[in-house]
């Protein structure tokens, strides 16, 4: 409750500091803000050539939409996968990025990780409002969905949070977390079904002369059921099943209490370390 109070005292600052983040991402850059939707679109290219016309992978049909869009299919999943990426990557790094602030003046240091967050969610969230206008496009009609959409994005947001906790005081006594994040995002990719449809995944599978349940095991993947929610909502046109909804909400909540309490239990050093 000491904690909570003293967060409500500090949102004026912590909104600084989101506006600082902001303001400082493409400083100096000639396109600017331009650069949010210009690196996504290229990303979305490179994988559209390499999955959608080389692979030639089949999207499956949205229910009830009917949508079947390789690129929409993978905008879905891509999206928010990649606020997670550069929340983990950014996160990681957000305390010795500050650390003369932080040596400067006593203040929550956990806001450094809430303002850089705060930040890629604007972002995300100017991604996903891009990703609505294309499905209107394509006959996808998102509006009434919206608002579980954001829903959706707030749980996210926590899920991403949760890390962001763990990581950022683990990268002060450690440098090479920073690393092993940047290896870990790339299993963690292909871990879930971001560029392939989930229906590749085989049901059961031979190994060592056992049957083993491989999809079972492969869904208690949060990242999958991440995915699975963003696509229900959006591709899909439809609440996500209860039971993917209620886990990715017990992960996003569990990660986020459990990572503000790494945060403070490795939050007393961590000005003399930065």
């Amino acid at each position: 409750m000491a904690a909570l109070s003293e967060y409500r005292g500090t949102r004026e600052l912590t909104a600084n500091l989101i506006l600082r983040e902001l303001r400082g991402r493409y400083k100096r850059s000639t396109l600017g803000w331009g650069w949010s939707l210009l690196n996504p679109l290229a990303t979305i290219a490179i994988y559209w050539i390499v999955f959608g016309q080389l692979l030639k992978v089949v999207p499956p049909i949205g229910e009830p939409s009917g949508l079947q869009s390789f690129v929409m299919f993978m905008i879905c999943g891509l999206l928010p996968f990649r606020f997670l990426s550069d929340g983990m990557t950014q996160g990681t790094d957000s305390l010795l990025a500050n650390a003369n602030l932080i040596k400067k003046v006593y203040f929550p240091r956990e806001l450094l990780v809430v303002s850089t967050i705060g930040s890629l969610l604007v972002s995300f969230l100017i991604e996903l409002g891009v990703l609505c206008v294309l499905l209107l496009m394509v006959g996808n009609m998102v509006l009434p969905w919206i608002p579980v959409g954001l829903l959706v994005v707030a749980l996210t947001t926590c899920f991403v949070l949760g890390l962001g906790f763990m990581l950022a005081p683990m990268n002060v006594y450690l440098r090479d977390v920073k690393h092993l994040v940047n290896i870990a995002l790339q299993v963690l990719f292909y871990s879930a079904p971001i560029v392939y449809p989930i229906s590749l995944v085989p049901k059961t599978s031979e190994i060592m002369g056992m049957e083993v349940p491989v999809r079972a095991i492969y869904e208690l993947n949060p990242l999958v059921t991440m995915v699975s929610v963003y696509r229900a909502v959006f591709y899909d046109l439809r609440f996500p099943p209860l039971g993917d909804f209620a886990y990715f909400t017990a992960w996003s909540i569990g990660l986020l209490l459990v990572g503000h309490w790494v945060f403070g239990r490795l939050d007393r050093r961590i000005a003399e370390e930065v």
